[in-house]
């Protein structure tokens, strides 16, 4: 109900919105559960397991019950908490996890069935027998998985990203925030200032305490205006930072209202500090009772927030039950407004008394009655049980510092007896300094002073001098606490309100032997839902603890992982849809192949020209047939700047190159260029490519386009992991680097009209490399061949590759030549049996490989051993082979099988794979490479190639692998 003259929102415009599809009032910004406890409605949910009647618990991102769904179709959004959802016109919010409605749901029989159902029920229910599972048991858990639903629909909202950079991150905007945010601001920081809430303040806006003699909104305004009159002071409102990474790195979420106008839902930020500060507060617990998940009770902090901060009462007669003196603001604070306070439940013996309401010390809560509402409590003391009429219960077990963050990088916090809580290990996170309610100060005045102090020591470790801060004076209310966790009684204690598990679960556990407090979690699924048990994990383990005989300390905590929140997959990934689902890289040739018609395709994250289309040619095989033959007779340009290029050079570079690759490299001189095969550790073939030796120590390694990310980070894990005491550096250079293969029997030729005099041919035999001058631009030449012609590779750094592509092109066009795109690349290498990705595919050795003499016996490499195993030597392994149509006119297809023509078209009777297949206009046939059981043994029988996809059976010659040219004259003519 509301409350006339209380709150924040008195003046705010009225708005209609809708929930389970009854029209009702509320106050715009104000939080839907706000809303709908104004308007008398408590029940919002179901629960996960049970479908047990659930209503709104706590007034934040920790709210584990007032989940609801927005919107339809592509809209609709589920799991989203009422708590923390502004209200606005229009607003459609509906129960989920309940079936025909919230009031009446027919899931609600697993309640029934509880004691069938406890935890770790699935593990010995589902396991007989066995032919269930898939006809009934996996059925079944999928359809009752989950709480809210996706509409299966596209997102179309548009979700944005951004990054921000800041001298102090101050995390949170409560007191110890604030106060952090302005000292450091006046000491001339930059500061970015971030909180989850709509506006600042924290817990300051849910009290009714003063700041300097004055009500504390008029301190929390004043603050709030200097810093936004601040150049060097971002602030973020509804803004959760919910990770933390190496380097000062932080991700945050900032969530734009669906009313604002604006196209995104959310923006993903990614903010890089020098130094932080957490200033997250902290989050109240609950007692563990028997039913203590009815609809009507709360936290009562959230019953402070929702009367003190929006002018809503939960309830007409409310009962307080508590263990620390904070609860008993609640009561003090409902009886100014009003609203009657039956009792308050103290457990406490030496409980402060009131002479404004009735104080039971001594005494807890041991039952509630009432399915949808609240209606009575049983309280239990001395002098035995009795019953107390109510229809809202405050409960408050004490307050966990919000101190997730500080363990993002594996920190564990440290248990406080005094306060019964955890609180944060000091250097738990590089540069992170925990201040306020975070680290146990829990009034207002240490807060203040904790903020100040950690924004002090942030301007020391800057380099920067402050004078002592100006901390106000505040309330400074000492912080009582006696541990209680859990009260026996007949019925069902709740710990996790989302997940269903009780005291008896966690018991059971214990008694099961997982006495570990992350077997625990996962036997019971405590803590594993969305509200990554924010409200019951501290709970959870003192239950643990006290049933496995430890101290708190001794059981521990579950591990905090990012993220705080939950974020939506579009808000992580913004941007990435359509052409942005993956970076576009784009050759510095990519605009002439586009004006030349160029069909391209996707190369890893390259864009590649495919084939270059003429006017009259109707398909791509007659532009790759022409493209071959302008190789094969004149001179082809192809752009082959994709290859990964590492530099390497130091005193030891060589002794690297011989280590990763499986050929001898300490004699390659000067001006020379190699060709190597690289293992993993496996003794399989990672890579293959050509290494040249540009000067002494200095060599330049090329990959292929679709390793050159493994091949680097493999690199690195030599250098730094196997043998770190080499003196060796690497660098990507690939992108710095355009290259373009020159190829054909004019190859020659054409180099020299574009060098002049400054290229001598006899000066580049085969496999020689160098610098070539062109013009004002000094080149690199490598004289090595994909092709089987007479071919160079010509690179120049990058911002001239358009340049040199076009005069290029010019001058092939003028010689009977042109652009060759990926299409007549793949022929022309397979024409030679040269290897692609397509057959060095993980599973192939050198032995497969037919490469096996390439192996240096005096020196050790990476995977060496591995590789002699004998089963990778096998002759009856797939080894590598070529094949060809008995019927020149039968098409090949790449990942068809091969079988032994006599035999059936069985598993049993694979002998193999084609690898890859092209048309190859040289021969006038395709052509082929395959992986085929005892291969080289086998070449001149015949193979029978299956593929039932595309509706082919065609009978085969095992060939060798080099179709042209066997003897490679042609490539060192």
């Amino acid at each position: 109900m509301r409350i006339s003259g209380w709150g924040q929102s008195g003046e705010a415009r009225e708005v209609g919105f809708t929930f389970n599809g009854q029209a009702l009032r509320g106050r715009d910004g104000e939080p839907l559960a706000a809303a709908l406890l104004a308007n008398g409605i408590h029940l919002v949910g179901r629960s996960f397991k049970y479908h047990r009647p659930r209503g709104i618990l706590t007034a934040g991102s920790e709210e584990p019950n007032a989940l609801v769904t927005l919107g339809e179709g592509a809209q609709q959004e589920p799991n989203v908490r009422a708590t923390t959802l502004p209200l606005f016109e229009g607003l459609s919010a509906r129960s989920q996890n309940c079936w025909p409605s919230v009031g009446f749901d027919v899931m609600a029989l697993n309640d029934l069935a509880a004691p069938f159902l406890g935890a770790g029920f699935y593990y010995k229910t589902f396991m007989w027998p066995a032919e269930f599972w898939e006809r009934f048991y996996e059925p079944l858990i999928r359809r009752a998985a989950g709480l809210g639903a996706l509409s299966r629909a596209p997102d179309d909202a548009a979700y944005e990203k951004a990054f921000g950079f800041c001298d102090l991150l101050v995390v949170g905007a409560g007191p110890a925030g604030l106060m952090a945010a302005l000292t450091a601001a006046r000491a001339g920081l930059d500061v970015i200032l971030c909180d989850e809430d709509v506006t600042p303040g924290g817990r300051l806006q849910s009290e009714r305490d003063t700041i300097a003699d004055a009500p504390a909104q008029a301190w929390i305004d004043a603050t709030v205006a200097e810093l936004d009159s601040c150049d060097n002071v971002r602030r973020m409102a509804r803004t959760t930072v919910t990770g933390v990474y190496d380097q000062g790195t932080y991700a945050a979420l900032e969530m734009v209202p669906q009313s604002s106008g604006r196209a995104g839902r959310a923006c993903f930020w990614r903010l890089v500090a020098k130094r932080a500060i957490l200033a997250t507060g902290a989050l109240e617990r609950p007692i563990a009772f028997a039913n203590n998940d009815r609809p009507g009770i709360m936290m009562a902090g959230a019953v402070r927030s929702y009367l003190n901060r929006w002018g809503v009462a939960p309830g007409e007669r409310v009962s307080v039950f508590a263990n620390n003196d904070h609860a008993h603001r609640t009561a003090r604070d409902l009886v100014a407004a009003g609203v009657h306070v039956a009792a308050v439940i103290d457990s406490r013996h030496d409980a402060p008394q009131s002479d404004l309401f009735r104080v039971i010390r001594g005494a807890t809560v041991c039952n509630a009655s009432g399915r949808r509402r609240l209606e009575s409590i049983t309280l239990r003391s001395v002098g035995g049980e009795e019953k107390l009429q109510t229809d809202c219960l405050a409960m408050s077990g004490g307050w966990n510092p919000t101190l997730h963050l500080t363990c993002h990088l594996n920190a564990r916090p440290r248990w406080r007896r005094d306060l019964a809580c955890f609180i944060p290990e000091p250097d738990a996170v590089p540069g992170l300094d925990p201040a306020g309610a975070c680290r146990g100060r829990f009034s207002t005045a240490q807060a203040l002073q904790d903020g100040a102090d950690a924004a002090l020591r942030a301007l020391k470790a800057l380099g920067k001098s402050a004078g002592p801060a100006d901390v106000p004076k505040a309330e400074a209310d000492s912080y009582r606490i006696q541990p209680l966790w859990s009260v026996p009684g007949r019925g069902r204690a709740w710990v996790d309100f989302q997940n269903d598990v009780t005291v008896k679960d966690i018991c059971q556990s214990a008694a099961e032997n997982f006495r570990s407090v992350e077997h625990m979690k996962r036997y019971t699924t405590q803590g594993m839902a969305t509200d990554q048990g924010k409200s019951s994990n501290v709970v959870a383990l003192a239950v643990l603890a006290e049933a496995t005989d430890r101290s708190i300390a001794e059981t521990g905590t579950t591990t905090f992982r990012p993220p705080f929140v939950p974020i939506a997959l579009g808000a992580m990934g913004a941007g990435a849809t359509g052409m942005g689902f993956a970076p576009r890289r784009m050759l510095s040739s990519h605009q002439v192949a586009e004006e030349r018609g160029a069909t391209m395709m996707e190369v890893g994250l390259w864009y590649r020209a495919s084939y270059f289309p003429k006017p009259g040619e109707t398909s791509w095989r007659q532009s790759c047939d022409r493209e071959v033959g302008y190789v094969r007779n004149a001179v082809g340009i192809a752009d082959v700047s994709t290859l990964g290029k590492i530099d390497i050079q130091g005193p030891d570079a060589a002794r690297l190159l011989e280590y990763v690759y499986v050929n001898r490299f300490s004699k390659l001189t000067p001006g020379r260029v190699r060709y190597g095969l690289m293992l993993r550790e496996d003794g399989f073939v990672m890579d293959d490519g050509t290494t040249a030796c540009l000067g002494e120590n200095h060599y330049v390694m090329t990959t292929t386009t679709a390793a050159a990310g493994q091949v680097m980070a493999h690199l690195e894990f030599v250098t730094q992991v196997l043998q770190p005491q080499w003196n060796v550096r690497i660098s990507s250079v690939t992108e710095q680097w355009a290259q373009f293969s020159i190829a054909g029997p004019k190859a020659r030729a054409l180099l020299q009209d574009l060098a002049g005099a400054g290229f001598v041919p006899s000066d580049w035999p085969f496999m020689s490399c160098g610098q070539l001058q062109l013009g004002d631009v000094m080149a690199r030449l490598f004289r090595i061949s994909f092709s089987g012609e007479e071919a160079y590779e010509l690179a120049v750094p990058s911002r001239y590759g358009e340049s040199l592509f076009r005069l290029l092109l010019e001058r092939a066009e003028a010689m009977g030549g042109g652009a060759y795109g990926l299409e007549a690349l793949n022929v022309l290498r397979l024409e030679k049996g040269f290897l692609t990705h397509a057959e060095i595919n993980g599973t192939a050795s050198l032995h497969d490989l037919g490469l096996e003499e390439m192996m240096n016996p005096d020196a050790p490499c990476v995977g060496q051993v591995m590789a002699g195993r004998e089963g990778l030597v096998a002759r009856d392994r797939m080894r590598l082979v070529g094949i060809r149509p008995t019927d020149p006119g039968e098409r090949l297809s790449a990942g068809a099988h091969l079988f032994d023509p006599d035999d059936s078209v069985e598993r049993k009777n694979d002998q193999g794979y084609v690898t890859s297949v092209g048309h190859s206009p040289t021969l006038g046939h395709m052509i082929g490479l395959a992986l085929i059981k005892s291969g080289p043994d086998r070449i001149g029988d015949p193979i029978r190639m299956v593929d039932h996809t595309a509706g082919l059976d065609v009978i085969c010659d095992i060939v060798e692998p080099v179709f042209f040219d066997p003897e490679g004259e042609r490539a060192r003519g």
